[in-house]
């Protein structure tokens, strides 16, 4: 893929101060976008400095803050043609001991603010008729595992949402997308190893096999880069005809 191909378009991405939002902000950078780094973490700032973008920090739990972004980007820039929604957390819990207040956090994060973002940034899409969203979705929106109700039920409303979006967006030239990948190495994997060891009764150093890489066929966590590669591509000309999928990189998990 060329590494001009998103020249002059301007893309959001969310949770980018670290992780695959950063690895997603990179690579979209490198392929010339104008990227805004959103983050409630400051930290989102020295990724922004990195690749030249523009920090706009904020926590995608309030609503208020979902629309000053979008505000932020079109005032900055002019235009938003990329919305990678990829913001999200972890809390690992059986059902009847999941904070109810957690529970509410998670959706907000993780499907309320992209449904936001999406309605903020739609009107600029289909003004200039051209538009990419990509959801970070998660094998996790596909399937389910125990002890994750609130995060799964967050991805699975996901790809929802990615389908209706994708339905009423395709006569304006807007695309949208969710990605469903397997475990990542990311710094969000890795909190989550203590907490699967502690409900499963395992020790840290089997979590990883016998949990997070035992239904794949494929033993090994999927790179940050290699998501990023992904969104590159869907954001890419070369993906015009791709729209309302939910796009696997599982290393086999759904093939059985």
């Amino acid at each position: 893929m060329s590494r001009n191909d998103l020249a002059g378009k301007t893309a959001i991405v969310t949770g980018a101060a670290s992780g695959l939002g950063r690895a997603i902000a990179e690579r979209l950078a490198a392929d010339g976008a104008q990227v805004v780094v959103a983050d409630v973490s400051e930290r989102g700032a020295e990724v922004a400095a990195a690749i030249g973008g523009h920090f706009v920090p904020g926590d995608a739990a309030r609503r208020a803050d979902c629309k000053a972004l979008a505000e932020a980007a079109l005032a900055r820039y002019g235009a938003v043609h990329i919305l990678v929604n990829n913001a999200g957390f972890q809390h690992v819990a059986a059902i009847e001991d999941f904070p109810e207040d957690i529970w509410d956090k998670m959706q907000a994060v993780m499907l309320t603010a992209p449904f936001l973002l999406t309605r903020y940034c739609w009107p600029a899409m289909k003004r200039q008729r051209w538009g990419r969203i990509v959801n970070i979705s998660s094998i996790h929106g596909l399937v389910a595992s125990p002890n994750k109700a609130a995060y799964i039920a967050a991805k699975h409303g996901l790809i929802g949402l990615t389908k209706t979006a994708a339905l009423e967006g395709g006569a304006c030239g807007i695309t949208a997308n969710a990605i469903c990948p397997a475990y990542i190495r990311t710094p969000l994997v890795d909190n989550q190893i203590a907490d699967q060891a502690k409900l499963r009764g395992l020790p840290e150093a089997e979590v990883i096999e016998k949990v997070m890489l035992e239904p794949a066929a494929v033993k090994r966590l999927i790179e940050p880069s290699e998501v990023a590669d992904f969104v590159a591509y869907l954001c890419s000309p070369a993906a015009a005809a791709i729209t309302g999928s939910a796009l696997t990189m599982d290393l086999g998990w759904t093939a059985r």
